[in-house]
């Protein structure tokens, strides 16, 4: 058993997350801010790579106070579990998703990290190890869904993204794209790494909105396991 899970991005027109150097860009306006606050506040988690921390220092956290105090009239804190995937352990340790906000913070890591690393990590977040060089995404998902986390909401980046879809564990992709055109070969796209290479490993998605948001389009998507082979 794994929590569901769906993945919100902005891109561009052209496909791209960011600039080539990784520079976070502000492609979406106030209506998706709030879209994406009202997703975050109703998670479980929020999934991000050690790529998104080391280049954007995000805390993560619910920004509304009216969706913070919902969630606290729930008996939840106020903000979703925080979760880092980050194999060798590089996430600063005054990393602003460690510090702001109440609330569980998860770092997943591989074996190969180090015990001295991961011994000092533990003192300021939950350390789960998941496989020997690099995490094992199969194997952290069933953990989370035995820490009771049953709707994990991923922001990226890239290469996250890519891995997981790769292993055919997204549920639903939900894309804003801008009306920019950022450019490069070398920027990031929403699916980052080495790409599917035969037509009949490709992801297939099922258009189930479609909605016109500030200057942009919001898309959202299901995404069907069953063609889905590595």
């Amino acid at each position: 058993m794994r929590p569901y899970v769906f993945v919100n991005v902005a891109t561009s027109a052209d496909g791209k997350i960011s600039t080539r150097e990784r520079r976070q860009v502000r492609i979406s306006g106030k209506n998706d801010f709030s879209r994406v606050d009202c997703l975050k506040a109703g998670s479980d988690a929020v999934m991000v790579g050690i790529g998104t921390v080391l280049a954007d220092d995000p805390s993560l956290t619910v920004k509304s106070p009216e969706l913070k105090a919902e969630r606290k009239g729930k008996g939840l804190e106020e903000h979703p579990v925080r979760v880092v995937v980050d194999s060798r352990l590089r996430i600063p340790s005054d990393a602003s998703v460690l510090h702001k906000g109440e609330g569980k913070r998860i770092i997943a890591c591989a074996a190969s990290a180090g015990a001295g690393r991961i011994q000092e990590l533990k003192k300021i977040a939950t350390v789960v190890e998941c496989g020997e060089e690099e995490v094992d995404l199969t194997c952290l998902l069933e953990k989370l869904r035995g820490m009771g986390i049953r709707r994990l909401m991923v922001e990226g980046g890239g290469t996250l993204i890519w891995s997981l879809l790769r292993a055919g564990l997204v549920d639903q992709l939900t894309c804003y794209v801008g009306n920019i055109i950022i450019g490069g070969k070398e920027a990031p796209t929403l699916a980052d790494g080495p790409g599917f290479v035969r037509e009949s490993d490709f992801a297939r998605l099922e258009l189930v909105g479609l909605e016109r948001m500030d200057d942009g389009v919001l898309l959202t998507w299901n995404i069907s396991h069953t063609s889905l082979s590595g």
